[in-house]
């Protein structure tokens, strides 16, 4: 793999991918959260994909390992693998190749066609989870806060989305630090979802891509 795209983008903002030797050592410090199907891994310098490749990886091979044997809960529990795995990129040409790249691993692992509606729901998960935006300013490329998409499996076929403000995510891991800044705050202004969706099935979610036109 090569490591840099040009010099000049690493003079300009220090980009530098990280080789896949040390992209697994680093995710086998956290083995058991890199092999748990619903644990969630953001990305704050997402690059191409090259961690969150290797994670969805990780993921689809307990899905594998855990529901091989039904169909319908192997393709269901793989995209909420999918659901898991989240990006911030600066840059439109790595954001754009690394929604590619996954959607390819996944796309290849379930042997699904573009007009499948695991393939279209695929991609708008991936256009809610990988964001193009300035991770250490929280914002968008179009200047709004960063908004992370909290995905669960309800079951029976069901996903419910809840939209929570990078922000907010940030300041919760300091919530139970001793004499912390944010120490007065209760958990309800810290944990409460900025906007919350109703169920919706694999079908619904892939017809978002057909109104968005993505």
């Amino acid at each position: 793999m090569t490591l840099v795209k040009s010099k000049q983008r690493v003079a300009d903002h220090g980009e530098v991918f990280t080789p896949s030797w040390m992209v697994e050592a680093m995710l086998d410090l956290v083995k058991g959260e890199s092999e748990r199907i619903d644990s969630r891994f953001l990305e704050p310098a997402c690059g191409n994909g090259n961690f969150l490749v290797q994670v969805l990886r990780r993921k689809l091979a307990a899905v594998e390992l855990k529901f091989g044997q039904s169909d319908f809960e192997l393709r269901h529990y793989a995209l909420l693998a999918l659901m898991c795995v989240y990006g911030i990129e600066l840059l439109p040409d790595n954001i754009a190749d690394c929604r590619s790249n996954l959607l390819a691993i996944f796309a290849g692992y379930l042997n699904l066609e573009p007009a499948d509606n695991f393939h279209r729901a695929a991609v708008h998960v991936l256009s809610v989870n990988l964001i193009h935006g300035d991770a250490m300013k929280m914002r968008a490329c179009d200047g709004s806060p960063i908004v992370v998409a909290a995905w669960a499996y309800l079951w029976k076929g069901r996903y419910q989305r809840r939209d929570f403000s990078l922000q907010s995510l940030t300041l919760s891991s300091t919530f139970n630090a001793e004499d912390s800044l944010f120490a007065q705050l209760g958990k309800h202004e810290i944990f409460t979802p900025a906007k919350a969706y109703p169920p919706m099935t694999v079908r619904e979610l892939a017809t978002i891509v057909d109104q968005t036109g993505l």
